[in-house]
């Protein structure tokens, strides 16, 4: 079962995010960018309020590097789908279980992103997450 609603043209839209903003992470760092964004359409809170739908979160001004710096443009691959069809059915992967931001710093990763805190990081990029408080909808199951 699902736990964002979603059409093959979310999942291909998803696909393409996963792929342009990381590809060189491997399948488990694209299945992390992808809960990331999941986690962006349950939370509906912080600066991700409001946010129904896949299009949405992707093309959320400001949230996604590919789409602003125009390195979307590659067409979703079966591989991609497939982690897509995973993130969307709830599957989630520790640092980025919860989080709702991640960031590739140049060196170490920052103690605070967005005023969350560190959780983990997986090669590139690091992950942070909100606490239960601040947004109880991502804790949800």
């Amino acid at each position: 079962m699902a736990v964002v609603a979603h059409n093959q043209a979310d999942i291909d839209l998803l696909a393409r995010l996963l792929r342009a903003e990381a590809e060189g992470e491997g399948l488990q760092g694209m299945l992390m960018v992808g809960n990331v964004g999941i986690n962006r359409i349950r939370a509906n809170c912080s600066d991700f309020k409001g946010l129904r739908s896949v299009r949405q979160m992707v093309f959320q001004p400001h949230a996604f590097e590919a789409t602003i710096k125009g390195y979307f443009y590659q067409g979703a691959r079966e591989s991609e789908r497939r982690l897509a069809r995973r993130v969307v059915k709830g599957e989630r992967l520790w640092p980025a279980k919860f989080s709702l931001w991640y960031f590739k710093p140049p060196g170490a990763c920052p103690p605070t992103w967005y005023n969350q805190p560190h959780v983990g990081r997986f090669k590139a990029h690091c992950f942070y997450q909100p606490t239960a408080k601040e947004c109880e909808n991502i804790y949800r199951t």
